[in-house]
């Protein structure tokens, strides 16, 4: 699975290099800018992304907008984007693209190298990965009416969803049953006024949907 960086951070880039070449990733460029990256996307048509959000000169957005750009010109492209803080706007702009191959991790999650690894194989998948603390705070902020209206054992199903979790590992999480899980979903999309038979994507769709109707 080919792999370009997007980090100026070369303590960090070199860690990420020899982590997942380690765990059979091809690292096929480390951009330390957001021209690099791009271009690094169109040489090498990676499998995955990595991109920190704050790229030189900057250091405010260009890694997201990048990112944004490159899957622009590359539609589809899984991106995983880094940050060391959680950057709400960013993260609401990301995943409304809507076509799946997306993920916002705070960096201190990589020193989770399972967990990290995985994510970062969900998002190569086409799945959406969504750091707790990033979920947590989209969730306390001045939701509209149909977020109000989810019980908490509701948010607590569509926290776990938006982390790209199955039903399955949601039930064992809350120790409740796969029927109580399905339910609980199915409340969640009535409310939130989507499809109950939505699936995959859609699911994380469903805690960012109140981002749409600001």
């Amino acid at each position: 699975m080919r792999v370009v960086i997007a980090e100026d951070n070369v303590l960090l880039s070199s860690g990420l290099e020899l982590l997942l070449t380690a765990r059979g990733f091809d690292v096929a460029a480390i951009a330390q800018d957001a021209a690099g990256f791009v271009a690094a996307v169109t040489e090498h048509r990676p499998d995955l992304t990595i991109v920190d959000v704050r790229l030189p000169p900057s250091f405010r957005d260009e890694g997201i907008h990048a990112a944004l750009h490159a899957r622009r010109r590359h539609p589809g492209l899984p991106v995983l984007v880094l940050s060391q803080y959680v950057e709400r706007q960013y993260a609401g702009e990301l995943i409304s693209d809507r076509r799946g191959g997306v993920g916002y991790l705070l960096k201190d999650r990589v020193s989770r190298v399972s967990e990290f690894v995985d994510a970062l194989r969900r998002v190569a998948a086409g799945g959406t990965v969504m750091d707790p603390e990033v979920i947590a705070q989209l969730l306390t902020r001045n939701a509209p009416d149909p977020i109000a209206a989810l019980t908490p054992r509701e948010r607590q199903v569509l926290a776990l969803m938006a982390e790209g979790r199955d039903n399955v590992t949601i039930g064992a999480r809350l120790v409740i049953t796969e029927n109580a899980v399905h339910k609980h979903i199915g409340n969640v999309f009535a409310k939130l006024g989507l499809s109950p038979d939505d699936s995959g994507h859609r699911r994380v769709l469903a805690v960012l949907a109140y981002l749409s109707r600001r």
